[in-house]
């Protein structure tokens, strides 16, 4: 059984330095934007600053997190009641994604 969680929960996915990531949703791939992107200089945000995330999974490279938050404008405004299937495609970020690896889980939504 996979866990129960709201139509509007957060996915956050942990890695460890060195490996990057695409998550796909229920047959859904869902662009990755880079954190570290985001602001004008194109470096990691000041502690504290404000940034406005885009409707895609966002990968934090100075937490190696990657996430996911339904919302408006998004390729998934919400999780609709019942059973999903998350993907997430990871590999080191040396060796590139042709040497992928798969982890795969279920969720179900109330």
């Amino acid at each position: 059984d996979g866990d129960r969680v709201l139509r509007q929960a957060q996915i956050i996915i942990d890695f460890v330095v060195g490996y990057e990531a695409t998550l796909t949703i229920d047959g859904i791939a869902l662009p990755v934007t880079r954190l570290d992107e985001l602001s004008a200089s194109g470096g990691a945000p000041e502690p504290g600053a404000q940034v406005e995330l885009p409707p895609t999974a966002v990968y934090d490279p100075g937490n190696h997190v990657l996430s996911f938050q339904p919302q408006i404008g998004a390729l998934i405004e919400e999780f609709s009641q019942g059973e999903h299937t998350a993907v997430v495609t990871y590999w080191k970020t040396l060796d590139g994604p042709e040497k992928s690896r798969t982890f795969q889980w279920r969720f179900i939504t109330d």
